[in-house]
Order: structure tokens, then C-alpha cells, then sequence
């Protein structure tokens, strides 16, 4: 299903707010199953300020929990799992291929390998202009919220 999700309706089905919401678009989602998201690496992102001063790189661990928030909608616009939380519970595989920098767009898409009970497993990427610029699995509990 292709759909186009903004940041107000992201809010409806994640309980992450700015500043730490890191997704600006949702342009697919397949509830349970997969997404593609977007975001825009503002030169004013309050993380870059110190990382680094006169070269600012989007953070690695801030990419992944972008890939995060990817990989919770999908799990959580489930009808299944409407008003819960997606906690991280492992990441594993993650390889950095490209830095991002201000003024890229990552699209991120995670897909959903499996669940089992409340814990499942996604293979998550973020690209930036088709360049693969992260990539990992990441494993996910899904709790009450």
C-alpha cells in the first residue's frame, strides 16, 4: 500500500516527539510489514552542533534510530498493536557505508522478517540518493504503552 504519511499522522502511530522524532514522511507503509520513510538532514539539527564543529556529519547512532523509528511504525500502525511501544532490544549487522551530511535526504525502509509473541526482527537500510549509507537488523519488543 503506498500511502503518505506526515509528521502528524507519524505522531498518531509513534510516541516519539521533536526532538527526537527523526522521520518527516512515511511514502509506503505496509502495516506488520514494511515502510519507507524519509528525512531531511537540516543543517540547524541540534545534533550536529557538536559532531563536528566546522564538519557536521549526521551521528551513526542517530541514523539507526532513525532506522528504529522506520521499522516501528510498521510494527506499530498494526492493528494489533495500536498505543503500544516498540523498545529496541538488539541491533545487530550494522555497517555504515557513507557519511550524511546537511542537506542529504535519507530514505529509510525496514522490513519485517519476523515476529514471534511480542519480539520480531526487521533488515533496515538508509539510503541517500540511492547510495546505501547504513544497514542492519534490528530486533524489537513490543510492550504496552
Amino acid at each position: 500500500m503506498t500511502v503518505a504519511l506526515g509528521r502528524e499522522q507519524i505522531e498518531e502511530i509513534l510516541p516519539h516527539r521533536d526532538p527526537f522524532l527523526f522521520l518527516d514522511e512515511v511514502t509506503v507503509l505496509e502495516p506488520g510489514s514494511r515502510v519507507v520513510a524519509r528525512k531531511l538532514v537540516r543543517e540547524d539539527e541540534w545534533f550536529l552542533t557538536g559532531h563536528f564543529p566546522g564538519r557536521p556529519i549526521m551521528p551513526g547512532v542517530i541514523i539507526v534510530e532513525a532506522m528504529a523509528q522506520c521499522g516501528a511504525v510498521a510494527v506499530l500502525a498494526d492493528e494489533a498493536n495500536r498505543g503500544k511501544l516498540a523498545l529496541f532490544a538488539g541491533i545487530d549487522d550494522v555497517r555504515f557505508k557513507r557519511m550524511v551530511l546537511p542537506g542529504d535526504e535519507l530514505e529509510l525502509t525496514c522490513e519485517v522478517e519476523r515476529m514471534r509473541g511480542p519480539v520480531g526482527r526487521g533488515k533496515a537500510t538508509a539510503t541517500v540518493d540511492g547510495e546505501l549509507a547504513a544497514r542492519g537488523t534490528l530486533t524489537f519488543a513490543v510492550t504496552e504503552g
